[in-house]
């Protein structure tokens, strides 16, 4: 067993059974290993801004992550678009970024780039695997940093001799912290001050833009519901009444963390 069979053994152990790839040679230990773990399902894109966007997809509507096969830091920036998207809305993504083998990287070959500094704008995790054996723990920890509450898109960096060589070390299976409870001193008070507002709005966000997020909200009678610019998944169709989206305003990340917060 070499890094790559760890890493996709690791992915598959922990839920990850859908991989979006835009592959290159430093990626090709991961390519063969693919053949050799049944559970995971290679999907080929022509382009990588395909890649991240069919996992942002994946993610909003099953809700859990696939991962990304990328082609070093020039291959991440080619899909970083859609994981900008995927980040506003806490879309839980695991990128695989190839990188040059550790022993190359001084040379600065015509790709070479600092991949970690380029993904970590997107990302609430990075971390490079410099080694075989710690392939595997850490893509296990990739996993359940992108399913961290609220979510978000985790990077593992993998060299290509990390991939290439052999290791006898698989990633435990990681769950990803239980979501917190609410406060329900501060659910009461919220409800207080939305009976005796005039003219109340709910601005919603993640779960709660789901069936029974919108049913709970709708049940306020007397105010309107709008759904902040971005959010994983809505729910929209005939009979669900209105929802109306934001227009002419920025939703600050102090809001969008507030709204999160008193809706997950």
């Amino acid at each position: 067993m070499n890094g790559a069979d760890a890493l996709i053994i690791t992915l598959a152990d922990n839920g990850v059974t859908a991989c979006f790839a835009n592959p290159g040679t430093s990626e090709m230990q991961f390519v063969a290993a693919l053949d050799r773990e049944p559970r995971m399902r290679p999907v080929l894109c022509l382009f990588e801004g395909v890649a991240t966007g069919a996992a942002d997809g994946y993610a909003r509507m099953t809700g859990k992550p696939a991962c990304t096969l990328l082609h070093l830091g020039p291959g991440y920036a080619n899909g970083a678009a859609n994981l900008h998207n995927a980040r506003r809305a806490f879309s839980p993504v695991v990128n695989i970024i190839g990188d040059h083998a550790t022993y190359h990287r001084g040379f600065d070959a015509p790709l070479s780039s600092d991949i970690a500094a380029l993904s970590a704008p997107n990302s609430v995790w990075v971390k490079s695997a410099e080694t075989a054996d710690s392939v595997g723990p850490l893509a296990a920890e990739a996993v359940a940093a992108s399913q961290e509450a609220p979510g978000g898109v985790a990077c593992l960096i993998l060299p290509a001799d990390s991939a290439w060589n052999e290791t006898t070390v698989v990633g435990p299976v990681l769950a990803a912290s239980p979501r917190r409870a609410p406060d329900l001193t501060e659910v009461e008070a919220l409800a207080a001050r939305l009976k005796a507002a005039r003219k109340p709005v709910l601005l919603l966000g993640g779960a709660a833009c789901g069936e029974d997020g919108l049913a709970a909200a709708r049940s306020h009678r007397g105010g309107r519901c709008a759904r902040a610019h971005r959010h994983l998944r809505g729910a929209d169709g005939a009979g669900r009444g209105p929802v109306r989206a934001p227009t002419g305003c920025t939703i600050s990340p102090r809001w969008r963390w507030g709204i999160w917060r008193a809706w997950t």
